[in-house]
């Protein structure tokens, strides 16, 4: 069988409403060691985001807890006033107590704080897309949801998106809100959340994989090495073609503190694999982390 050429749609649109490239890009690594504190190398990181635009990537995907604040402020100093059809969304719900550590909280009142300061910092009247970054097991979901829906209700938000959840918690979530977006750990070597991905492109809503190379699969990363030199390409670029072949709801995020290696993940958008490639890497990777 001759290696036939696959296509995808490039773009998403977010809540029906928000276009975007299906190649965005990920805001957390612009920060410290550890995701703490301001980057090494500020004036780097701001040619990152400036040059994230340029390049036409119109989805950046932040959080109040990566720096904690930092990765927000670098934001508004990089690109504000924002191009018109920049769409960012970010996320409340964790705690930051040091570098590495993420203690959960999605209590109303650190929401509403986390809320606030997000809005001042990123100088937005309204969040496009504002994500809750986990569940909290301490309280009830109930509580975490009403206050999404007053904050939307109130103009604070325009769509409101999931991370780390389930169907079950999804569906929960849709009682009280209208969920556009899950961001749950997702590669072609690590398909835990295969039935949530599934399930968004079934229900209209955008999957956004985080951490998309490293289940640690041997026998899918020899494939992928396979593929990736027939196209003189990164397995990074790689795995991100696969991604954007494997379901056409799904946006990429992929995150770095260096314009090089910016311009390295953006040219995975133009790989196109092929049908037999495709096949290979699906068939590899779902070898291992299926449940």
């Amino acid at each position: 069988m001759a290696d036939t050429p696959t296509t995808f749609n490039p773009t998403y649109s977010i809540g029906g409403d928000l276009t975007v490239n299906r190649m965005g890009f990920g805001a957390m690594r612009i920060t410290g060691e550890g995701i703490w504190g301001p980057p090494k190398d500020h004036e780097e990181s701001i040619r990152v985001l400036q040059k994230t635009v340029e390049l036409g990537i119109n989805f950046i995907d932040t959080a109040d807890s990566y720096g904690p604040n930092v990765s927000e402020e670098l934001i508004a100093e990089a690109l504000y006033p924002y191009p018109k059809d920049l769409v960012i969304g970010t996320k409340g719900g964790l705690l930051r107590t040091g570098p590495n550590q993420w203690p959960i909280n999605a209590k109303p009142d650190h929401l509403k704080e986390a809320l606030e300061g997000s809005l001042q910092r990123l100088k937005l009247d309204r969040i496009d897309l504002y994500q809750l970054h986990r569940v909290d097991p301490e309280i009830p979901f109930e509580q975490t949801l009403e206050f999404l829906q007053d904050a939307q209700e109130q103009g604070m938000i325009k769509h409101i998106g999931l991370s780390e959840v389930t169907i079950d918690q999804i569906q929960q979530a849709q009682k009280y809100v209208e969920i556009v977006s899950v961001q749950n750990m997702y590669s072609f070597d690590n398909r835990k959340w295969e039935a949530e991905l599934m399930y968004c492109e079934d229900n209209a809503m955008a999957f956004i994989p985080w951490y998309p190379l490293g289940g640690g699969n041997l026998k899918a990363l020899e494939t992928l090495d396979q593929i990736s030199q027939k196209h003189n390409a990164s397995n990074q670029q790689i795995a991100l073609s696969w991604l954007l072949h494997r379901s056409p709801n799904i946006l990429l995020i992929p995150g770095t503190s260096k314009v090089k290696h910016l311009e390295e993940n953006y040219k995975a958008a133009s790989i196109a694999l092929s049908e037999e490639e495709y096949e290979a890497l699906n068939q590899a990777g779902s070898s291992t982390f299926t449940s």
